[in-house]
């Protein structure tokens, strides 16, 4: 009877584990090749990166065979997508898109800023190896947004902050404090520094601006919600 009692304890356990389990989706995902890479426009390449994230909110993800993605990339990669975005631990770019290897180029630095080296590293992504877009993806309650608004200074931190400045200048402060414990404001920020990185890359790049204006590449910002996981695309 104890056994008895043990069996079924353990299979309310497991109908618990089932209940809470990821739910991933039955299409089969595709590793990108050099025929697929170059069949996509940038519209569908940032197609592609909204359809994962919808799946990554939903808890829809794609079941990824990733030893078999190693052996198959192996030869050559060949992304569809460069996401520029921050160092957070919450916003892994593969995760939050749902994307596989050899999926996305995803270079990385606190605020989703961008220096020369980052801007060499675009420029092969997108000219030499053939991406079709760059997102430069912001989130909400970002620490190296909240340093820059409180003008934090430390080491090598201080000249990554600066880049955010001309972001905390141009946005006015509707109601609160101009420091980090205003949400809002910070938030606005974020945005307005997602915005600012784009011009930049565009300014700064004359190849990525000569692929966009060939129409083999586009630039968009997105802001990741941290509480939600939903990437808001911006005008």
């Amino acid at each position: 009877m104890k056994a008895l009692k043990t069996f079924s304890q353990a299979l309310v356990m497991a109908s618990a584990v089932v209940a809470f389990a990821p739910v991933y989706a039955l299409e089969a995902p595709v590793t990108q090749t050099a025929m697929t890479q170059s069949a996509l426009s940038p519209a569908d390449a940032l197609a592609m990166l909204k359809a994962g994230n919808d799946r990554f909110v939903s808890g829809g993800m794609l079941q990824r065979d990733l030893p078999g993605q190693v052996s198959a990339t192996a030869a050559g990669q060949y992304p569809h997508s460069i996401v520029l975005g921050c160092i957070d631990s919450r916003v892994p770019p593969e995760l939050v898109f749902d994307q596989g290897l050899g999926d996305i180029f995803s270079p990385r630095i606190a605020g989703n800023v961008v220096t020369p080296e980052l801007l060499g590293s675009m420029e092969f992504a997108a000219a030499v190896a053939g991406s079709k877009v760059i997102v430069v993806l912001g989130h909400t309650e970002c620490g190296a947004v909240k340093g820059a608004c409180d003008g934090v200074e430390m080491g090598n931190l201080t000249s990554n902050l600066a880049h955010i400045i001309p972001a905390v200048e141009a946005v006015p402060t509707a109601t609160g404090p101009r420091d980090s414990s205003n949400t809002a404001w910070v938030t606005d920020v974020a945005k307005m520094n997602v915005s600012l990185t784009v011009a930049k890359i565009l300014s700064d790049s004359p190849v990525l601006k000569g692929l966009v204006d060939e129409g083999k590449l586009s630039v968009v910002g997105g802001m990741y919600d941290v509480s939600t996981g939903k990437v808001a695309f911006l005008d």
